[in-house]
């Protein structure tokens, strides 16, 4: 399959759309009345977004978009705000809401199809000047903390500062919070929480892998991992001794990490994330953020992930969740969110950290003057550059990562003088579909632990579903095309809200047998018939001799789905050196007086690789370190 990196700008997009307006326009014939029209987006065909236009002799007097198939969080942003920028400009020259190109998209056709019913073309319409440059006047404000990004780390900290009775502002360089916490489709790694035990223990397998891996071991930090998976090797004896409950640990969730990380990772701060994560998932609860679904990851010995569910007890995507759930906490505390504001500068003041110069929409300066400093800004996932610099086999890859996670934050912090780690890992995530339209769409790892498999071309799996991302990325490569089949059946359709978006979207073929399905894939129908039944005696037998996965699930009955996927750019690893307390540390090992960061802008977490389930604990635990350590220096 062809990787492509980047899609059109929303410039670009917006001009095939609306044309460029004529220097002299027409006034719009002086209609009045309402109109419909309605375009695909991110819902399918099926499910369009549908928009309503209200024109007074010739403008616009109202604009309504609904569109209850787009994706929470991302393309509901655009149906919130687009409308608003339309009617001030009396245009369908607009900005797009970056990162939900293909929702903006859709609203631009379907209003086009309004006009036409009206018998008007985009240029029939007088643009007004000045709508959406408005207030471009510079900024300076006065604040306790400012944090850098809204994202799921920039938020939490906010809040965490803002309880703790500091002054507060975000600034976010996007014009929507989320960052690529939004795009998180998995759920929270947490050990030790009530909620495991609601789940009949089985990953006996698991267990037993992954202490003989850890006795294998030889690599960088080798001998804290035997000294971690020696700790576990006596719980997990005392457990089999006398069962109870459901058997995890934090050092099981710290050696999980570790070798994940292939031993790359500062021990140290994933003992933070694991001993932190079950009341990290208790802040949520509190927050209005429920986790309570727990499952199989990537990489993990046991069921550790905490996922959403919704009214009907379905499965969702835990980014799309939980960002909503966090920026009404902020807009409860009040706290200011400058949108489409970028942050060039970190303001230094006698070698401590002390504010924050950007730029804003309009090109007008804002100066942010404050006690403490948070960097929240993500990684560089979505910078090819940045990318290609650091590790030259990536150049190209298609990513997931949101048009925002540039790396402006790194850059920021390194200007002046901040230390950087493992700036070289960056993930592939192994299943991203690639859509008609040619956006690139992350698909949830938990299908995956939920029973999943992958099948190549020839229609039969070739790898450990269950493995790290980076070992079933690189399998994936090796396969015929360089892309694989994810199967999913009935039973999981049913539980999860997520599989059935994808269908929706048309992205899946299906068929009541292995046969239909096989033919509808265009693969070979009775070696997929043998796959599938093979796999299901594995699940059976809870043996898979072939790859030795340790996570079955149940087998694949009934109807049966299927999608492609291949690897996409998910996470880079590598960041802004830091310590447990979330100081960013220079170049010479000193903390820099004011400096905090969480999140995917830092660095030594996840070493090598990140597990599935690690970067919503991460930003969530850093986030509230973060935010508290912030506002205790902002004294």
């Amino acid at each position: 399959m062809k990787r492509l990196f980047g899609m059109l700008t929303a410039a670009a997009l917006t001009l095939s759309l609306v044309g460029c307006s004529s220097n002299t326009p027409a006034t719009g014939g002086g209609v009045s009345g309402t109109f419909t029209g309605e375009a695909t987006g991110q819902g399918g065909p099926s499910n369009p977004v549908k928009v309503t236009i209200t024109l007074t002799d010739g403008a616009i007097t109202d604009f309504q978009a609904e569109g209850p198939g787009e994706t929470p969080g991302i393309g509901s942003k655009a149906i919130d705000t687009m409308p608003d920028a339309i009617v001030a400009t009396n245009s369908l020259d607009v900005d797009m809401v970056s990162g939900a190109t293909v929702t903006s998209t859709a609203i631009l056709e379907a209003a086009k199809a309004a006009l036409a019913e009206a018998g008007l073309k985009p240029e029939d319409l007088v643009k007004k000047e000045g709508g959406e440059s408005a207030g471009a006047e510079d900024i300076t404000k006065d604040v306790d903390v400012v944090v850098v990004g809204a994202g799921g780390a920039g938020m939490i900290a906010a809040i965490t500062a803002a309880d703790a009775g500091k002054s507060v502002v975000i600034l976010e360089s996007t014009g929507m919070a989320g960052g690529n916490s939004v795009r998180s489709t998995g759920g929270m790694n947490a050990a030790k929480t009530v909620f495991q035990d609601e789940n009949e223990f089985g990953e006996i397998a698991g267990v037993e892998a992954k202490l003989a891996a850890a006795e294998a071991f030889s690599g960088t930090n080798a001998d804290q991992i035997k000294e971690l998976a020696a700790t576990v090797k006596e719980q997990w004896d005392a457990y089999q001794a006398k069962p109870e409950g459901y058997f995890d640990s934090v050092e099981l969730f710290e050696l999980d990490t570790m070798i994940g990380g292939t031993g790359l990772n500062d021990l140290e701060l994933v003992k933070t994330l694991a001993e932190n994560s079950a009341d990290a998932i208790d802040w949520l609860d509190e927050h209005g953020a429920t986790l309570h679904n727990v499952s199989s990851f990537g990489g993990a010995s046991v069921k550790r992930i905490h996922r959403p569910v919704n009214e009907e007890g379905k499965v969702v995507s835990v980014g799309a969740y939980v960002i909503p759930i966090l920026e009404k906490n902020v807009t409860d505390r009040n706290i200011e969110i400058l949108f489409s504001t970028t942050a060039k500068e970190i303001i230094v003041n006698d070698g401590k950290a002390a504010g924050i110069r950007a730029t804003g929409e309009a090109g007008n300066s804002v100066t942010i003057n404050a006690k403490s400093v948070v960097i929240a800004t993500g990684g560089f996932g979505a910078n090819n550059d940045k990318v290609k610099a650091l590790n030259p086999a990536l150049d190209g890859y298609i990513t997931t990562n949101a048009p925002g996670i540039l790396g402006q934050g790194i850059d920021m912090a390194e200007a002046i003088g901040a230390a950087t780690v493992d700036m070289e890992q960056i993930q592939l995530h192994p299943t991203v579909h690639v859509a008609d339209d040619g956006s690139a769409n992350l698909i949830t790892e938990g299908l995956r632990g939920d029973g999943a498999i992958l099948v190549n071309a020839e229609g039969k799996r070739f790898y450990d579903e269950v493995s790290t991302r980076d070992k079933v990325s690189d399998a994936e490569n090796h396969q015929t095309g360089g892309y694989a089949w994810l199967i999913v059946d009935q039973k999981m359709y049913d539980a999860s809200a997520v599989i059935q978006g994808y269908v929706s979207k048309g992205w899946t073929v299906t068929g009541d047998s292995p046969e239909a399905l096989a033919k509808e894939m265009g693969v070979d129908e009775a070696a997929l018939a043998e796959t599938i039944s093979t796999w299901n005696g594995y699940v059976e037998a809870k043996n898979d001799p072939d790859f030795n996965r340790t996570s079955f699930a149940q087998p694949l009955e009934g109807t049966l789905y299927a999608l492609t996927v291949q690897p996409g750019i998910h996470h880079t690893m590598g960041g802004l050196k830091i310590n447990t307390n979330a100081e960013v540390i220079d170049t010479e090992g000193n903390v820099i007086p004011g400096l905090f960061a969480a999140g995917e802008v830092t660095g030594g977490v996840h070493g090598s690789n990140r597990l599935g389930g690690n970067a919503v604990a991460d930003f969530t635990v850093f986030g509230l370190i973060a935010g508290n350590s912030a506002a205790a220096y902002a004294k």
